[in-house]
This record gives C-alpha cells, structure tokens and sequence, in this order.
C-alpha cells in the first residue's frame, strides 16, 4: 500500500472498539467484521485490491490479528511510507515491510498471529428510510462537544431537516442542519461544513448511545463527508467512504426506551 499512511488510521479508527479480530483476504482484497467487547457496535471494513499498487492473494487466508499489537507496529512507520505486507501459509506471522518514498530506509517486523474463532455475522441488505449525508468534521464536532453534556444522542430526520438532540444534567440542547438539495459533490461538504444533503423517506427518531459514535468519528481524517443510514427497529450505520477503494462502516443499535 502506497499510502501507509491511510492504513494507520484504519487501524487507529477500529482500535479503540476491536481487540482482535481477523483480516478475512482474497482476490477482491482484505475485509473485516468484528464486533467491540461489549456486543453493541460491528465494525466492518473494505479494502478492493485497487487500495493497493500491488495485490495478490491466491487463495482465501484468514489472519488473526491483535490490534494493539499491530497499533505498536504501525507507530514504526512513518507518515510518507509504503506499507507491504507477507504472509506464508506455512507462517504464523505477518510481515509488515515499512519503505520510505526515496527507498533509502527499510524497516522490517514479523507480527505474530493469533488464532481467533470469530462467526462471520450475516448483514442483511436493507433498504434505509432516511439517509443523511454531511461534513465527518462536523459530525465529529457534534459528538465531541455533546459528549461531555450527556450520554444519549437524539437522531431526528426528516425531508427538509436532521437533528442532533441531547439532555443532561445541566440541561438540554439540539442543533439543526436543513436539507441543501444544491450539494453535488463531497467538496461542497468541504467548502460549507452545514451544507446536508437528506434523502428521507419516511420521519425517523432514534437515541443511541454518544460514546460509541465518538469512537467512530475517530474514522474522520479517511473521509471528507460521513453517511448516516436509518431506518426503524435496524441499527444505524455510519459509513466512511475512503477514496472510492473502500469503506469502513460502523453499525449501532438504537437506545430502547427504559434503557440506562
């Protein structure tokens, strides 16, 4: 991967949530799904082969992987580096190959693998009622500033309007975004960071819990713009598309009513 770079923040962005989980490569390139210690958030990641200048895998392979561990490696690099990766099926290591951009330095580790029994969990294919697509800055903001007010983030949506609603000790507050139907691309996000572009099918109101879309938004420098995908009685989904070569996707179930 030329862009090493990019590769740490993935791993910086599923760290905090995943203690292991497993690298799942073949042709069309690397996945993971892993859900965090707790069972409430999934996380689930995409790399095509085109994320990378070169790829090959000539059979399915599976590898175990501790993502403090790989974090610790990752540090080594450096931000301009190239980041090769090996694996032997007769091997239980990975070998993580660091080159900077003069190939002047090399830096060589063999990470140890780990041998993690983990059931693929099947998503199913939904057809969401509300989509909402904005600045990932500003949603990080949104979660970073609310996050010391209280611990539930209201998610209202409808046609012409989102929004981010919460109630704390020291009281209650929300913000709006109105729907822009002028955004064309992902660089009107950048230029404007209120500019939203809203599909809605039908008005949706869901609570979820505030520290785990925190955790997500560590995903914020892979994307320009975040995508949040609701519909009633499913769990949100919030998608970081990265560059056109894949996606990091994060889904969290809805706060029941009784719920602390």
């Amino acid at each position: 991967m030329d862009e090493g770079d990019v590769f740490k923040k993935l791993i910086n962005a599923i760290g905090d949530l995943v203690q292991d989980a497993n690298f799942d490569c073949s042709d069309e390139g690397i996945r993971l799904q892993a859900m965090d210690s707790s069972h409430v958030s999934l996380v689930n990641l995409f790399l095509s082969t085109e994320s990378f200048s070169s790829f090959k895998c000539d059979h399915n392979h599976t590898l175990g992987i501790n993502f403090a561990s790989l974090n610790k490696v990752l540090k080594c690099s450096k931000a301009k580096d190239s980041i090769t990766m090996r694996h032997n099926d007769d091997s239980d290591t990975l070998q993580l190959i660091f080159t900077d951009s003069n190939d002047n330095r090399t830096l060589n580790f063999e990470l140890k693998l780990m041998d993690i029994d983990s059931e693929r969990l099947v998503i199913p294919d939904t057809e969401y009622k509300s989509t909402i697509r904005m600045s990932s800055k500003e949603f990080k903001a949104i979660c970073s500033d609310l996050s010391t007010i209280g611990d539930s983030l209201g998610i209202s949506c409808n046609k012409d309007a989102v929004k981010f609603s919460l109630v704390g000790d020291i009281g209650s507050g929300d913000i709006t975004y109105k729907h822009n139907p002028d955004i064309d691309d992902i660089d009107d996000l950048d230029k404007d960071p209120n500019c939203v572009l809203i599909r809605c099918d039908q008005a949706i109101s869901q609570n979820f819990a505030i520290r785990y879309l925190a955790f997500f938004t560590k995903a914020t420098s892979l994307s320009k713009c975040v995508t949040l995908f609701m519909s009633s009685d499913v769990p949100l989904v919030t998608e970081y598309r990265i560059n056109d070569i894949g996606h990091l996707k994060y889904y969290l179930a809805p706060k029941i009513d009784d719920e602390e």
